[in-house]
């Protein structure tokens, strides 16, 4: 069924592919959002400032039934998607509709979308946030089709959903059906939801991950969940970006997904951030961020509507950014994590099973608003770093990684971009120059050539000097004021990781197992 053809017979108006000023003129012309002072247009989600896990379903169709990771994915039976959508196509009769053709992929591996939306915006949000094609495709058929209508409200009785929102994936169908939010995010998750279920049945292995490429050619990759600083440390002005969240791995190289960044911006500013700062510019669209009424200047450092204020904008708004979006080999990969509890160090050297290790734990923090309902940072595991979008097994995914490290001889480092010095609560964020330090020492080598210790609770190899860092930031034990807090509180994390991991069972090598932490 072309179920995107179905829908537009029933609108009252559609507009195809529309570019940036008349998206941008449309969303200001309906009230959906206004105009800042930097040119970036500002919009408000309204109770739904961040994704709703709880409200994602996968439609339990027979012919993928067999593939899905039931464990992490919540289903709905097919026949109730395909109500569902029956009653999303009696609301868009007459509506007018808004339509953007674009790629997932850079490379030569990627997919057409369609996206479907009421609202200017989120039309213009996928524009800059997928690769545009150079020119009307020759088939307009797409491969996925997404269709977003968030004014149409789910009724959990009679839908099946656990409220008014709904995300739902049909791999069977390709195509996603969007309602009751208008948090734009949700929309390009449920792209990458599909990309994962696509990439590895091809050997392809589609990771949560930015990448940047230096002026020798060597590609780096950051994983890490939302808030963990993937898009801040790919957007390096002495390394060139390749994208910020959202990449594949196959035998010719990387190429990234999305043709767009999608950057929390709390607290942005341009001394630390240049290059996202100067990035929110027209084009971009700034989602929740409090703006002054009378001077439309942005206040980054408000949390009054949400801490996940967002920015969306072209890949191409971030100088020097690689266009198309592809790179070689990775020569290292970096492990983000944002420790709540305060007792990873900043940085470890990780050998090729305790970053296979590592991978499948996934442990970070999910920081306040990113997801609804976390108003705190929330110690979390998420297997890949990023379990919410995986529909098949983490182990698939897990499998091409330990390979793809193996045959290109790729270093791994895990780098806590979380709390010192204690607790949330207790201590402070690391420093971001910090950080940015660890990074730089990492990628162009010299960590290679420092000594290291053994820490003898999470059982990694942690630098005893770094570049641009001093050494007692490199040990969390000599940041706390009181070791015996310390002592306690990493001995507790370490037997969390080793409790999450019991969950993989004897599908995992045992060399593996045994490169974790000594819970």
């Amino acid at each position: 069924m072309d179920y995107d053809q179905k829908m537009l017979s029933k609108a009252g108006k559609v507009n195809y592919n529309l570019p940036v000023a008349v998206l941008a003129e449309r969303t200001l012309l309906a009230g959906e959002g206004m105009l800042t002072a930097s040119g970036a247009l500002r919009v408000a989600t309204g109770k739904y400032t961040g994704r709703s896990p709880n409200d994602k379903f996968v439609a339990d169709s027979p012919a993928t039934n067999g593939e899905i990771d039931w464990g992490n994915n919540k289903p709905i039976s097919a026949d109730k998607f395909a109500r569902l959508y029956e009653r999303m196509l009696d609301y868009a009769a007459g509506r007018e509709l808004y339509v953007f053709d674009g790629f997932a992929g850079s490379g030569g591996e990627r997919i057409a979308v369609r996206f479907i939306n009421e609202l200017a915006w989120q039309n213009l949000f996928v524009h800059q946030l997928f690769v545009r094609p150079d020119a009307p495709p020759a088939d307009p058929r797409p491969d996925f089709t997404v269709i977003c209508l968030p004014g149409f409200k789910a009724d959990p009785a009679r839908d099946g959903t656990n409220s008014e929102a709904f995300i739902i994936l049909d791999f069977a169908a390709r195509l996603v059906l969007i309602g009751g939010s208008q948090y734009a995010g949700e929309m390009k998750k449920s792209v990458f939801t599909y990309i994962n279920y696509l990439m590895p049945k091809k050997g392809i292995l589609s990771m949560h991950c930015s990448a940047n490429i230096g002026a020798k050619g060597d590609t780096a990759l950051f994983f890490g969940l939302s808030g963990t600083g993937k898009t801040t440390l790919s957007a390096d002005p002495g390394r060139r970006l390749i994208g910020d969240d959202e990449h594949c791995w196959h035998d010719g190289g990387i190429f990234n997904v999305e043709g767009g960044c999608y950057a929390k911006c709390i607290k942005l500013k341009h001394e630390t951030e240049p290059q996202i700062w100067e990035a929110i510019r027209f084009g971009a669209v700034l989602e929740n961020v409090v703006v002054d009424e009378a001077t439309r200047e942005a206040d980054f450092d408000s949390e009054a509507i949400t801490e996940n204020t967002r920015a969306a904008y072209p890949v191409d708004y971030i100088p020097g950014a690689v266009i198309p979006g592809v790179g070689g080999h990775p020569k290292t990969i970096v492990f983000l994590t944002a420790d709540a509890f305060g007792v990873l160090p900043p940085v470890a050297k990780l050998s090729p099973e305790q970053a296979m290790y590592h991978f499948l734990s996934g442990y970070t923090s999910k920081l306040a608003g990113t997801e609804r309902g976390i108003t705190a940072p929330e110690a979390t595991f998420s297997s890949c770093f990023g379990a919410p979008f995986l529909p098949l097994s983490p182990l698939a995914y897990a499998k091409l990684l330990g390979e793809k490290i193996a045959a290109h001889g790729t270093g791994v480092f895990l780098i806590n971009t979380g709390w010192s010095g204690g607790p949330y609560g207790v201590g402070k964020r690391m420093s971001l120059p910090y950080t940015r330090a660890i990074v730089t020492a990492a990628i162009e080598g010299a960590l290679d050539e420092v000594g290291y210790e053994l820490d003898p609770v999470f059982n990694v190899q942690v630098p005893v000097s770094c570049p641009g860092v001093p050494a007692e930031v490199l040990k969390p034990r000599q940041t706390w004021a009181d070791k015996a807090a310390y002592d306690k509180t990493a001995a507790e994390l370490a037997a969390r990781f080793v409790k999450n991991f019991v969950k993989f069972g004897k599908d995992v090598p045992p060399e593996i197992t045994a490169a974790g932490p000594r819970g």
